[in-house]
């Protein structure tokens, strides 16, 4: 069983969150939440797998919620929502350690496929959206582009195929599809690169590729 934590100020897309979860059966929102503050209340109080945490909230925002959140003793992964595929908070929420994000007007059946994803421990990178995002926000010239590549330039040349991959927001199923490897080899490839790296999890990991100049076209 994956237990939820949905948190938006809007009490009507709470709602809607909660009845569309509710149609899987191995998921269970054991709490809700209007604002970040409550967000991380409800989180101690609960043991809680995946929070999806709406960005533009009142008290506390959803990036410096998903922050608190990833603090925590035993935290849960993070999926921001957003209104807007091109919103400037989505980035920012990205690094302080969400495992990816989704947009409002997302699919019903994606949102319930994202949520299992992020609790097996993969990314969720709107296909899309994300690209553009982060494309927007990561240029050459920012300071961590360095940074970055002189990270990348201790991976292996298979690490970094493996990477490139990432950076698109494949999952580990399709990166083995593409590349050609087992999908427990791919895992394996995902673990050293996030040590490598410093990532918190794959989509850091996804952000400083894309400094690095890594994935930016398909």
């Amino acid at each position: 069983m994956i237990n939820i934590l949905v948190v938006d100020d809007d009490a009507l897309v709470r709602l809607g969150l909660v009845d569309l979860l509710s149609t899987d059966p191995e998921l269970t929102v054991v709490a809700e939440a209007a604002d970040g503050l409550a967000a991380v209340e409800q989180a101690v109080r609960h043991r809680v797998d995946i929070a999806l945490v709406d960005v533009r909230m009142p008290r506390m925002d959803g990036i410096a919620a998903t922050r608190r959140l990833r603090a925590l003793p035993d935290p849960p992964r993070v999926i921001t929502l957003t209104t807007f595929d091109l919103d400037e908070y989505v980035y920012d929420a990205l690094a302080a350690g969400a495992d990816g994000f989704l947009l409002k007007d997302t699919e019903p059946r994606e949102i319930i496929r994202a949520v299992h994803v992020v609790a097996d421990g993969q990314g969720m990178l709107h296909p899309a959206a994300a690209r553009r995002l982060i494309d927007r926000f990561h240029r050459a010239a920012r300071p961590a582009a360095l940074e970055a590549r002189t990270r990348f330039e201790g991976l292996t040349p298979r690490e970094k195929d493996v990477l490139a991959r990432l950076a698109l927001g494949d999952s580990n199923a399709e990166i083995a599809a593409a590349l050609g490897m087992r999908e427990s080899t791919v895992k394996a490839h995902v673990s050293r690169i996030l040590g490598a790296l410093g990532a918190g999890n794959r989509v850091q990991a996804a952000l400083l590729a894309r400094d690095a100049g890594l994935g930016g076209h398909d």
